[in-house]
């Protein structure tokens, strides 16, 4: 790793570490969820080449699983996570398994009926409860002794997570592995002409990206006490899909800027109701016209410039 990486990397966890002194923990804490979600996002289109838009099926699906866990039936905190995660990585199994066989707008239609699909059963179900979603979760102890009850215990419990969300994909994308799925980004049939089996390297990538995805759904539900259809809606598909590109799609820190952007607009600009979306759109209209490699990834290229 580069000596300016590693400054950079230092100084944005000192900035982590002292954030909560400066502003609220909760909202802190819904923007690094959704930092997590974008960057596993981030891993499939920005680094493997494949648009999903249905992947808010994992992010929600972490979430009814690990509330239902905690709530209903008593799990430990940090085995409630865990079974969200592995729900998660389980439906990108079965998903990806399917999907992959299609490029392009074919994949993403067939990501997207899927998440459709789980959205009418999780309207559907009874422990979801329904249209009101899965209230009064609680927040108990993690590993037994760790009060996540208390928000500034909960905020740095959330950006530990967090942190080691980034660790994996910082080691995925830098692994063979990692550029094995960036040749198969650029072109896919070179890949396969040098032997490698394309299918299973993009089953792969699909399946962690859904497994870190269910991560950021499992936290967010804790952080917030509450899980409901919102999560698994093709509306939170396509906001992953904003994230990511205003931030900067294939970059590292990219998806992360792209969704501190949008949670802070959804929070400052609460007042305003529906405008709240037109202003969104209006200013990733503007940064598609002037940052068309987003935010991160036109400051990185001018720098190197």
């Amino acid at each position: 790793m580069p000596r300016s990486h590693r400054i950079l990397y230092a100084a944005l966890l000192i900035l982590g570490l002292l954030a909560p002194l400066v502003a609220y923990p909760i909202f802190l804490m819904k923007a690094l969820c959704f930092a997590l979600f974008a960057s596993a996002f981030n891993l499939l289109i920005g680094f493997t080449g494949l648009l999903s838009f249905g992947h808010a099926m994992f992010l929600g699906s972490a979430g009814y699983i690990c509330g239902h866990a905690i709530k209903v039936l008593g799990w430990p905190t940090e085995f409630a996570i865990l079974a969200g995660v592995a729900a998660s990585a389980l439906i990108g199994y079965v998903v990806g398994t399917l999907a992959i066989r299609r490029q392009g707008i074919y994949f993403a239609m067939i990501t997207l009926a899927f998440s459709q699909m789980l959205y009418f059963i999780f309207l559907q179900m009874p422990f979801t409860g329904g249209e009101d979603g899965l209230q009064g979760i609680p927040r108990r102890h993690l590993f037994g002794f760790i009060d996540l009850d208390d928000d500034l215990t909960m905020y740095y419990v959330v950006f530990a997570i967090t942190l080691a969300g980034f660790w994996m994909i910082y080691r995925t994308i830098h692994s063979p592995f990692g550029q094995v799925l960036k040749a198969i980004r650029e072109n896919e049939a070179r890949a396969l002409s040098l032997g490698y089996d394309v299918d299973r390297y993009k089953l792969l990538a699909f399946v962690l990206s859904a497994a870190l995805s269910g991560l950021a759904g499992a936290t967010k539900a804790l952080v917030f006490k509450f899980e409901t259809l919102t999560d698994v809606h093709w509306h939170m598909s396509g906001e992953v899909v904003l994230m990511t590109l205003l931030g900067g799609m294939g970059t590292i820190l990219g998806p992360t800027v792209g969704a501190l952007i949008v949670v802070t607009l959804q929070n400052y600009l609460a007042s305003l109701e529906g405008w709240v979306t037109v202003i969104t759109g209006a200013i990733f209209v503007l940064c598609v016209l002037a940052f068309r490699r987003g935010v991160v990834g036109e400051i990185a290229a001018r720098i190197k410039g």
